[in-house]
């Protein structure tokens, strides 16, 4: 099928979302502790009791706590960099510790570390609460490998805010609206490659980006704004021809995903669309951990959902 779309790739759209204004990034100085510091703080503390507990385990065991290891200290690295940005006075937080070691104790430190960088989301400048969101969705996907780590709580669906939205999140969230198009296709295209079993988790799936398309057109259109319609077919980044690519293209349709309401985060100051943004990327973390193990990809989760890098 020949593709009349004017998003000639289905990443296109959600990575210009990514693009971030300068005035997004706040250089001023504050007599106030930085609170991102807390959060590099535990990711260090989490990264390092996970090496331990890889190099206690074997196997298929090991692999996953080095996929803990190394998402948690991207976590550490990129929170780190943030905090030395604004260079404010040392945090006196100490990382929390669970009593449980091993896969029993990271599945603790996940949750704890999700829980604090979703509950900082709202309180922050742009940038930093896109920044923050990804690292609650690197947790929220982690929580989706093995048994052990999970299975972490499922965001709220996402729904249209009671709001109107401000003028410059339109963009953004038109952006948004681009992927969620795109995945909508996607979901429809890889049904016929699949088998049986996978076919409620494709329904699920199909049904919770058509409610966030619906969800972008009635915040949109609140706003004055004319929604995107969607393109008659969309080109994916590899040919689908077996059940194993179509598992890839929609892992891929998630991370463009999160990657849109990345863009979204990193764009808005209202707490209701926030909110949504991050039940948005949230989901898209856990569902793409999903699709890219049933791929059989590795690594399978991504550290931070919705960065370019």
């Amino acid at each position: 099928m020949t593709s009349r779309t004017r998003r000639e790739v289905l990443r296109m759209g959600a990575l210009a979302a990514l693009a971030v204004p300068l005035a997004a990034c706040d250089t001023g100085y504050s007599d106030e502790p930085d609170p991102l510091a807390p959060l590099a703080e535990q990711a260090r503390a989490d990264a390092e009791a996970a090496n331990t507990t890889a190099g206690s385990a074997s196997g298929t065991q090991a692999d996953i706590a080095r996929q803990v290891a190394t998402a948690r200290t991207a976590h550490a690295q990129a929170l780190q960099a943030e905090v030395d940005r604004l260079n404010r006075p040392k945090s006196q937080a100490q990382a929390t510790n669970p009593a449980q070691t091993g896969f029993a104790g990271l599945k603790a430190r996940l949750a704890t570390a999700r829980e604090q960088a979703e509950k900082l989301v709202p309180q922050l400048e742009p940038y930093r609460a896109g920044l923050v969101a990804a690292v609650a969705a690197g947790c929220a996907g982690l929580q989706e490998v093995g048994d052990q780590l999970g299975p972490g709580a499922d965001p709220a669906p996402v729904a249209a805010t009671s709001s109107v939205i401000p003028s410059d999140a339109v963009e953004p969230l038109q952006k948004a609206l681009d992927a969620e198009h795109a995945a909508v296709w996607i979901y429809s295209l890889v049904s016929a490659f699949l088998p049986g079993n996978y076919t409620a988790g494709v329904n699920e799936g199909a049904t919770e980006h058509k409610d966030r398309r619906d969800a972008c057109v009635r915040m949109l259109t609140a706003a004055g704004a004319t929604p995107d319609g969607a393109e008659p077919a969309y080109v994916t980044p590899k040919p689908v021809t077996d059940a194993t690519s179509a598992k890839s293209v929609v892992a891929t349709a998630e991370s463009d995903a999160a990657a849109a309401w990345r863009g979204v985060l990193d764009r808005t100051t209202g707490t209701d669309l926030r909110q949504v943004a991050l039940n948005a990327l949230l989901g898209s973390a856990r569902r793409g951990t999903r699709w890219r193990e049933a791929a059989g990809e590795t690594p399978t989760t991504i550290a931070l959902p919705g960065s370019s890098a």
